[in-house]
């Protein structure tokens, strides 16, 4: 297929890093969607459906403001942490930080991504024209060292975990908090950079690297 825009249905600076780093170009956009788990829904669920609605904002929203009517390509993504099944968002203050890091101390904890990618074929007549959709997750286990209330607290004092689910960031200062992973880092950072990829080229068609 030819290189239609690609648009980044998410304000994540870890995701803009994630695919700048690959040298690729493309916008970004803000999904309005509420993200509030459903009575019973499971994490795996979750994290996918989140992404599927981010993206269906965002595709909306271009089409609405009759934006890119060639056609474009949206990513969207939702990470989430869980431990003992329960999903971890950002914490609401600082003494929310230290529950959640007092919980994940000493112990491992699975790291989950949603993400959608979609497919608009650009606007063709008065018909609405069908998307290519995928939506797939990402899990990866991290590890986490025995922290001391000390550290937490010294920790919390940086503003970090704040703006973090789970309330740490493995890219950040928090790394020093993470013994090892199993599975993606790009998908704790908020991105499995290496699955969107395989998509992009096999489900999509989409030309990464031409001039290779």
């Amino acid at each position: 297929m030819a290189k239609v825009p690609l648009i980044l249905g998410s304000s994540s600076p870890r995701r803009r890093d994630l695919l700048s780093n690959l040298g690729l170009t493309y916008t970004t956009c803000k999904p309005d969607t509420e993200e509030s788990p459903r009575p019973g829904e499971q994490p795996l669920a979750y994290a996918q459906r989140n992404a599927a609605e981010k993206a269906a904002w965002v595709v909306a929203h271009h089409v609405d403001q009759g934006l890119f009517q060639a056609g474009f390509l949206v990513i969207s993504a939702d990470t989430i942490v869980v431990l003992d099944a329960d999903i971890l968002e950002k914490p609401l203050d600082g003494a929310h930080a230290a529950a959640m890091l007092g919980r994940l101390s000493g112990r491992s904890h699975t790291v989950i991504s949603g993400v959608t990618l979609t497919l608009h074929p650009g606007v063709v007549g008065h018909s609405d024209p069908v998307c290519l959709t995928k939506t797939f997750a990402v899990q990866t286990k991290v590890f986490i060292k025995p922290l001391s209330p000390r550290e937490i607290a010294a920790y919390i004092r940086t503003g970090e975990p704040l703006d973090k689910a789970g309330g740490y960031g493995a890219q950040g200062i928090g790394s020093y908090m993470v013994e090892r992973i199993e599975g993606s880092y790009s998908n704790v950072v908020g991105l499995p950079v290496a699955e969107v990829v395989k998509e992009l080229e096999s489900t999509f068609g989409y030309p990464l690297w031409d001039d290779l």
